[in-house]
């Protein structure tokens, strides 16, 4: 069977099942499980399929729609325990300058700050603020804006301009989505308007993702994958999104 056929086959398999794993397209094409993330790959950029962790759904099968924080917060939380705690070897030194971006993972970034780390710290999500002031030698400044009530955090023109008046050493950025083609995107515009200010702001970016995020994408690209240094992960990454990463010159540390 060309691989054509193969993945013509795939994808009415997927529409007709409406969810699939690559363990099962594997065992019934007699391919490896690399071919078939490529296959699955192919096909969501073609819109037959969407890929999920561990396979793939029909493309209409997930509307375009954010999690509120609290649903996002409950998901994964080991991964994002793990990778906060892995984001803390990459904090500049003493006496530096922060951007904290919304989101579940940066939250947890924020809870786990060493208490004897003195730096200035800028944020545009209330939770996030809310973690920092209780350390002592942190400096947090709340940006501006109109607050989200899906994510928490501040938006629009005011928090835009905000952010491009700072120059902060390392920002840690969260992410809906991750793919070598689309970058780094997310389902609202101003979401995404407020995460590219906050990659022009920072002189290092450092991208939290767990990896079932990554290999998919979201409406609204706010970063390249040339804008990123580094994206902390988990031991869930498969090599071939590790090895795509790392070619597009992005440090990957899976925690």
């Amino acid at each position: 069977m060309y691989a054509e056929e193969r993945q013509q086959a795939m994808a009415r398999s997927v529409a007709e099942r409406r969810r699939v794993s690559v363990a099962e397209l594997a065992e019934e094409y007699d391919v490896t499980t690399e071919t078939v993330r490529r296959d699955l790959s192919q096909l969501e950029r073609l819109c037959l399929v969407r890929r999920v962790h561990g396979g793939a759904v029909p493309a209409d099968a997930l509307a375009i729609t954010e999690a509120a924080l609290s649903d996002r917060d409950r998901l994964h939380t080991d991964l994002k325990d793990r990778i906060a705690k892995a984001a803390l070897a990459l904090l500049p030194p003493s006496g530096s300058t922060i951007i904290l971006d919304a989101g579940s993972t940066t939250s947890r970034l924020a809870g786990a700050l060493p208490h004897d780390l003195r730096v200035v710290a800028f944020t545009h999500a209330v939770p996030v603020a809310a973690r920092l002031v209780n350390l002592p030698l942190v400096e947090v400044h709340l940006l501006p804006g109109r607050v989200r009530t899906t994510t928490h955090a501040a938006v629009g023109s005011d928090t835009v301009a905000a952010l491009g008046a700072l120059r902060a050493d390392v920002a840690f950025l969260g992410s809906n989505a991750l793919n070598e083609s689309h970058g780094l995107s997310t389902p609202d515009p101003d979401e995404a308007a407020t995460k590219r200010a906050i990659v022009g702001a920072a002189q290092r970016v450092v991208a939290l993702v767990d990896s079932t995020k990554i290999g998919h994408e979201s409406a609204i690209r706010f970063a390249s994958l040339a804008e990123v240094d580094t994206v902390v992960t988990d031991d869930g990454i498969e090599d071939a999104d590790r090895s795509m990463l790392e070619a597009a010159g992005v440090e990957v540390v899976v925690a």
